[in-house]
């Protein structure tokens, strides 16, 4: 079992950002990574302060020496895929070949408003979607490219220089059943859920699986992360601040995803609820973060959950 810590970049300074990749690099996580927003998530009234997430990756990657450098996930709908692949290069050249592509839709309504970028209906952004996901593949991989979709044209194109890695993960990022796991058979090379429950992941898993069937894929060559809101107390005496940090962070929504997947609890449940989703077959699973960050329930995760998988 790995372990990833997913920083939500809202709300927060970059002292503190810096702060936590770095003590991650050696806290034993091997992965690190941001999300794509530019409003606040879930929405509020888009006055807070979001980071934005190549230029945090491009950090991260000189500021760190062992996680992988992920995002989670990239908007394909508000980022062209050509100039994407190229910002992408760079940060993995930055990070010496740790760079891990998560790619996905969109879906913050509020964010395309704001910037007068059209909100397509579901289908056309799964189509940008995929057509994304071949164009940054191509221009990652390959000298030169052509390429004749809808939404996106190659004409010879280069990106260069080429990554330090010969051919750098791609993920999926979505749980939808019809579109978005299809499209992680197709081309993914990982797929990332978040906040399932136990069960849920493990049916939705069963539906990659029926895509990959389909598509002729072998379903065991995606690998498979579980992004889970962290909330966990690090002794009795913190329990009390960790639910209400909870409740603050998903405010009406909090009895829902009580059932989901969220770490409330002591570390003991928290070891529990790991050793339940990877036996359903999660290889990673990335604690979601947002300020203010509960320190000494980091610590207990990295001193007492990571060290419970150490042989695993």
């Amino acid at each position: 079992m790995k372990f990833g810590l997913h920083i939500g970049q809202q709300n927060i300074s970059m002292e503190e950002m810096r702060k936590t990749w770095t003590w991650a690099d050696t806290a034993g996580f091997d992965w690190v990574d941001v999300w794509d927003h530019f409003y606040e998530a879930p929405p509020v009234d888009g006055n807070g302060s979001c980071f934005e997430a190549t230029t945090c990756m491009a950090a991260m990657a000189c500021e760190t020496k062992n996680v992988r450098i992920g995002v989670l996930v990239l908007g394909m709908n508000y980022r062209h895929p050509a100039i994407l692949a190229n910002a992408l290069v760079t940060i993995d050249h930055l990070s010496n070949g740790r760079l891990e592509i998560g790619l996905g839709a969109g879906w913050h309504q509020q964010e395309y408003a704001g910037y007068g970028i059209p909100f397509l209906p579901i289908g056309q952004r799964m189509d940008i979607l995929e057509e994304g996901v071949k164009v940054v593949r191509m221009l990652t991989t390959q000298d030169r490219s052509d390429f004749e979709g809808k939404y996106f044209q190659l004409h010879n194109a280069a990106c260069n220089p080429k990554p330090v890695q010969a051919r750098p993960r791609i993920w999926i990022g979505g749980n939808g059943e019809k579109r978005t796991l299809r499209i992680a058979a197709r081309h993914a090379d990982g797929w990332n859920t978040p906040y399932p429950s136990v069960e849920e992941f493990k049916r939705l898993s069963g539906v990659l699986d029926q895509w990959c069937e389909k598509e002729g894929r072998d379903p065991a060559s995606i690998e498979r992360n579980v992004n889970l809101s962290f909330h966990m107390a690090a002794t009795p005496a913190h329990l009390e601040r960790a639910e209400q940090q909870y409740r603050e962070t998903w405010g009406p929504a909090s009895e829902a995803m009580r059932n989901r997947g969220v770490v409330v609890g002591l570390p003991e449940q928290a070891i529990d609820l790991v050793g339940r989703l990877k036996d359903a077959g999660a290889a990673r699973v990335n604690i979601a973060q947002r300020p203010p960050l509960d320190w000494d329930g980091l610590h207990a995760w990295a001193e007492q959950v990571i060290p419970a998988f150490a042989a695993t």
